[in-house]
Order: C-alpha cells, then structure tokens, then sequence
C-alpha cells in the first residue's frame, strides 16, 4: 500500500519540462478568465475594426423587418425562401439597406444553414451605431 501512495503524490505533482511546470489536463485546464467585452448585446466589435452582428433569422416572411433586438440576437424577418441561399442573399441587402452602407460591406460570416447567423460588417462603424438603427428600425 505504502508504494502506492508514493505513486499517487508523484502524479499530483507538476510536470517539470525545460524548467516550467507543464498544466495538468483536467475540468480546469483551458479556461482563461474572460476579458473585458466589446459587445453590446448582439452587437459586438471585431478585433479587425469590423463588426459582428448577431441574427436569428426567420425565413419566408411576407416583407423583411426587423423584429425585435434582444440581448442575444437581432430578429429580422426575411422575404425569401430559406432554400439555395436566397434568405442568406436577402438578409445580407436588407441589413445593407437598414444600416445605409454597401452591399458588399456586409457578409454572412457563420451560418449558411441555421436560423441563428453572425453577419460582419465591414465599414468602421461602432457597435453602438449599429445596435441605434437597428433599434429605430424594429420600432418603426
């Protein structure tokens, strides 16, 4: 039994390599404390000065709105079919269209095939201006 116990307290200890003890696998290895956060809701600032909008789509509708602005995404309707990437083609023109830039300015980062999408914004604008209009238009 006595070798045993020997042989647990040398698993318990840290692995010494090249002078630095090597992080032990586990339910609490990998997490890293979180940060400060750039987002504002479903608005959130890219580290490449562009920014990530959060939708949650909702195909098929009879005229594409804005739905609602919630803390976790952006609700738009969409007046396209969700087949072959035409709710994907009108969401991106119709975003284009509410926040006033290019439709080349704005890409379906992830997606293609959920109902829960990250659009980018390319043009440097901040998250606050985004979630502004996005706000005025799910009023109106």
């Amino acid at each position: 039994m006595l070798a045993l116990a020997g042989f647990r307290r040398s698993l318990a200890a840290p692995v010494w390599v090249g002078g630095r003890a090597m992080p032990r696998k586990g339910k609490g290895a990998g997490k890293e404390p979180a940060g400060p956060s750039t987002a504002a809701g479903p608005v959130a600032a890219a580290g490449d000065g562009c920014v990530r909008v959060t939708v949650r789509a909702k195909p098929g509708s009879r005229c594409s709105a804005v739905t609602d602005v919630t803390a976790e995404a952006v609700g738009v309707a969409i007046a396209a079919p969700p087949s072959e990437g035409e709710a994907n083609a009108e969401l991106c023109r119709y975003l284009s269209k509410v926040l006033e830039v290019k439709k080349s300015e704005v890409t379906l980062e992830k997606g293609g095939k959920s109902r829960d999408k990250v659009v980018k914004i390319l043009i440097s604008m901040t998250p606050e201006e985004i979630l502004e209009k996005l706000k005025k238009e799910a009023s109106s």
